[in-house]
């Protein structure tokens, strides 16, 4: 679609200030950490680094699932670092965050799919930040649930698990997933502890109907998810799944407004959201409106 702004405007970001990029990567390096907004190639780096946040990335940075959507290095994980914790702990103490987002690579290598590290982890941030609030998007666990609930008994404010795409496309952009393990992992979240809040994301543009959106929508109400995000698919290399259609604003919009009547406590939908884009702005408002 264009207009007078030209085709496709609503994707274009400007250029990232390179004295920015260069000072958090300076960060990262000295404390041997990584980032999904530099693995996963995120457009929205830029701006977040800008912010002055960040969503570390635990467990290593080489992935041992094969999804096609995702430019996360695949391959054989090396061991993991034992201080990881505490330097994610440090780096956000020294970004000065109040909202701590860490995400990890998939494990299934690991017994617990890296669950005491992500527990670790929360409890380093906590012990240095302890007013700072946690959201954690984790794994699926290969469906063991004493694993989530190790992340569990570690109190994140968060637990988001991706759904990422509607059940008819499940094989071809995530080989390895179970749409209904999925849906479950949410499920328990919620099952186990009422008082966290749990999140979701789904990506558009690979082919999915809209009814099939909807569906999926509805599937995680099922399961009492409280926030979804909804966001473009951009293919982030010429070796990833190609995208079958750009989305209109408009359409963002629609989901946006067919997502809160289904009853999520809020959905954040546009063609730059990702799952964890104004996650602590977000979390905010969902405390504020619905007095959590």
């Amino acid at each position: 679609m264009t207009d007078k702004k030209g085709h496709l405007y609503w994707l274009r970001r400007k250029l990232p200030d390179q004295k920015v990029l260069d000072r958090m990567d300076s960060l990262l390096k000295e404390l041997n950490l990584h980032t999904v907004c530099d693995s996963a190639l995120c457009p929205n780096r830029g701006e977040c680094f800008k912010e002055g946040t960040a969503t570390f990335m635990i467990l290593g940075n080489i992935c041992t699932r094969n999804c096609r959507f995702c430019a996360v290095e695949k391959g054989e994980p090396l061991s993991l670092d034992p201080e990881e914790p505490y330097h994610i702990a440090q780096a956000a103490k020294h970004l000065n965050l109040t909202h701590v987002v860490i995400t990890s690579v998939t494990r299934d290598d690991l017994p617990d799919g890296g669950a005491k590290h992500f527990a670790q982890t929360i409890t380093e941030v906590k012990k240095i930040l302890p007013e700072s609030t946690i959201e954690v998007l984790v794994p699926d666990f290969q469906g063991f649930w004493e694993a989530l609930q190790i992340v569990i008994d570690a109190h994140p404010e968060v637990i988001n698990h991706n759904i990422e795409t509607v059940t008819r496309l499940y094989k071809l952009v995530r080989p390895k997933a179970v749409y209904k393990r999925s849906l479950e992992l949410l499920r328990q979240v919620k099952f186990r502890d009422k008082n966290i809040i749990s999140k979701s994301g789904i990506m558009v543009g690979l082919g999915e109907e809209k009814e099939e959106v909807i569906k999926v929508m509805k599937n995680l109400r099922e399961v009492d998810c409280d926030i979804l995000t909804i966001g473009q698919y951009l293919k982030p290399s010429p070796y990833h799944l190609k995208v079958s259609e750009y989305i209109h604003p408009d359409k963002f919009e629609e989901y946006q407004k067919i997502g809160t009547s289904l009853g999520f406590k809020y959905v954040a939908s546009a063609p730059l959201v990702r799952s964890s884009y104004h996650a602590g702005e977000i979390l905010k408002k969902v405390q504020f409106n619905f007095n959590l």
